[in-house]
């Protein structure tokens, strides 16, 4: 007998190539979905560091690997099944083509599936890869001729110019965000300690508009002050960092930052966001498998994923 035990024969899982075991789907033009799985595990990556969180997808797909026979059983993080009677499932897209050298064809990958994949009505989940990956994602909103508000959760601000030569790398990516005129409001929750940004860029981002709700905050204040910048009428962007997270809970990325939000105060931002209003998009990012410990940063946030699946496909159905 071994000495590490068989958690996947303990859960009676089963062999599947996607996430939780969804139906995989390739032509976006044909995706009949409420949500649906797209891995980016790269858009425009730093020269020297290259596509450090190219595998983050695939590491999710094997970490929920344990749960694909038990779609069906109750979710207490929902209060139900993930996907109850009457609702639509969702999908896994795979993994989008990328490159290492030519990152303006990898956002340009990236851009056109959201744009397609939101035409369908579909909303996407992209995960990543690194936080550069949400600004394609961002400007294909655009097509759609409506406004947003992005929620940015994350233990840094993003708010640089440019970084290494770079402007559409991950220390950018909420400056990015402000400049297209179809982002209206920017609330970002989860900011601490010493980040990548400059006072200066702190300072910009207040000048724009931006609310900001820092680790700090949430911990003395709770959610709702973040959660009542959220209009009834507002299409919003979830961009999840997964840093945003303790490190406890996430082991599994590169910014690690003491005193980070829990697993149950991101789901409750992401349950309330849509009672209060509707998500049009959601991202997960910056997931490196090889800074894990035990499993335990997949196992979370592949849930978490799983968790939001299930949040979009009552909001489809409006029997939130």
């Amino acid at each position: 007998m071994s000495n590490k035990p068989d958690l996947a024969a303990l859960f009676a899982a089963t062999e599947a190539d996607t996430f939780m075991g969804l139906e995989a789907c390739k032509n976006y033009d044909k995706i009949h979905a409420s949500s649906a799985f797209i891995g980016a595990p790269c858009a425009t990556p730093y020269g020297t560091v290259g596509a450090y969180a190219r595998n983050g997808p695939e590491s999710l797909r094997k970490a929920i690997g344990s749960l694909t026979a038990n779609i069906e059983r109750h979710n207490f993080d929902l209060d139900g099944p993930t996907f109850p009677d009457g609702t639509r499932r969702a999908v896994d897209c795979g993994d989008l083509p990328w490159s290492e050298t030519d990152f303006a064809s990898n956002r340009a990958t990236i851009r056109e599936a959201i744009s397609t994949i939101i035409s369908r009505g579909v909303v996407p989940i992209l995960v990543g890869g690194d936080d550069s990956i949400p600004i394609p994602m961002l400007a294909a909103m655009g097509d759609t001729g409506k406004k947003y508000t992005v929620l940015q959760v994350d233990a840094h601000i993003d708010w640089r110019k440019e970084h290494m030569g770079e402007s559409m790398g991950l220390s950018s990516t909420m400056r990015r965000a402000s400049e297209m005129g179809h982002i209206e409001k920017i609330i970002q929750v989860g900011a601490r300690g010493i980040g990548s940004g400059h006072t200066s860029d702190f300072e910009d981002a207040l000048a724009w508009g931006v609310k900001f709700f820092t680790g700090s905050d949430v911990h003395r204040k709770g959610l709702q002050p973040a959660l009542e910048q959220i209009e009834a009428a507002d299409n919003v962007i979830l961009c999840i960092d997964i840093d945003a997270m303790d490190p406890s809970i996430t082991p599994n990325t590169i910014g690690r930052a003491p005193g980070g939000l829990s697993y149950y105060q991101v789901l409750e931002l992401i349950f309330e966001t849509a009672k209060r209003a509707r998500i049009a998009a959601v991202d997960f990012v910056e997931i490196l498998p090889e800074m894990d410990i035990n499993g335990i940063g997949g196992l979370n946030v592949s849930r978490l994923i799983a968790a939001t699946m299930g949040i979009i496909a009552r909001q489809k159905a409006n029997i939130l």
